[in-house]
């Protein structure tokens, strides 16, 4: 991968940090115009995908297959890009929202298309994109904003992009009459309930601000369900292929009791874990063949950093069922 900063034309003065490697062997092959594209989440940036496409690499040379171009990129805010331009410079808490950031990821892909890959244009390569977290959910927004462009997706562990989060939980001191704290699960008290409301508004209601200034609040408008809109068809009107993976129930449950949220185990094995995995359940249904959950087994939220060669291993697996359907 070679990494290097290029600037947007459609924002001068601010330059993305991406790592980009060419289709290999040179010339014609089954995936000379594939680009394998990295979408981060928040919390980790494109440096975190390196352990993954390592592994990946070695999966294809030792099997002497041939390797698409991959790209990865930090986001405007993230890791080592720019912030983002056009947000306020007084530092407000909120900036650009995940419309303008496909918009970004589209001006990108043209160019990388144009000076990287020596593309005439981006129609010529079909996409793939492996996506972690919040990086799921702005696949979704640039498939339905660029129909016919992507032809399989990966998931890891998508946030549920329809919940405030918070509203996971029941409130024992709100309007709703309907809370008994004598139907709670064995072993959660009304106070439990309560900590793991403050905790989580604290950290991932769509309000709280990030470093990268990516504006949340109106996510849940533009993906309302995690079964639809379906992602539409790709290049020459085939319909995408999807993988979707979940993290470990345990291992997540675990590192939210012992780690920085802190809310018991009980608490999100009760609440968290059922609605996450029902949503994962659901992006299944994004495409119209029949496809499963597969979970990362000992792997949190961050399947590729707790697994990287689970990740590598799926990739590698879908660019073959994507070569062997042409």
């Amino acid at each position: 991968m070679e990494d290097k900063n290029i600037i947007l034309h459609t924002k001068p003065g601010a330059s993305l940090h991406i790592s980009v490697a060419k289709p290999h062997p040179p010339g014609p092959h089954a995936l000379s115009n594939t680009l394998v594209v990295f979408l981060n989440g928040l919390a980790l940036p494109s440096a975190a995908w390196c352990e993954t496409i390592d592994r990946f690499l070695n999966l294809r040379r030792k099997s002497n297959q041939p390797i698409p171009a991959l790209l990865c990129y930090d986001r405007y805010g993230q890791g080592k890009s720019d912030s983002d331009p056009t947000d306020d410079p007084q530092d407000a808490p909120y900036g650009h929202d995940s419309r303008a950031a496909v918009a970004d990821l589209h001006q990108l892909l043209i160019q990388v298309a144009r000076d990287e890959l020596h593309r005439q244009k981006l129609e010529d390569l079909q996409l793939v994109l492996v996506c972690n977290s919040i990086g799921c959910a702005l696949a979704r927004i640039y498939a339905a904003a660029h129909p016919g462009r992507v032809s399989a997706y990966v998931f890891l562990d998508s946030m549920m992009a329809n919940t405030d989060f918070v509203s996971l939980f029941p409130d024992p001191d709100g309007d709703d009459a309907g809370f008994d704290e004598g139907q709670l699960p064995q072993g959660i008290t009304p106070d439990d309930l309560r900590h793991a409301r403050v905790r989580v508004r604290n950290f991932f209601h769509p309000t709280v601000p990030n470093a990268e200034h990516l504006d949340r609040r109106h996510l849940a408008e533009l993906l309302p369900q995690a079964d639809g809109p379906r992602l539409p068809h790709g290049p020459g009107g085939r319909s995408p292929l999807l993988v979707v993976a979940g993290h470990d129930w345990d291992v997540f449950a675990e590192q939210s009791e012992h780690g920085s949220l802190s809310v018991s185990k009980a608490v999100i094995n009760a609440y968290v874990n059922p609605a996450w995995g029902a949503y994962n359940q659901g992006l299944t249904r994004l495409v119209p063949a029949e496809n499963e959950v597969k979970i990362a087994k000992g792997c949190g939220h961050f399947i590729q950093k707790d697994d990287p060669g689970f990740v590598a291993n799926e990739l590698n697996a879908l660019l073959n069922r994507l070569r062997d359907r042409d």
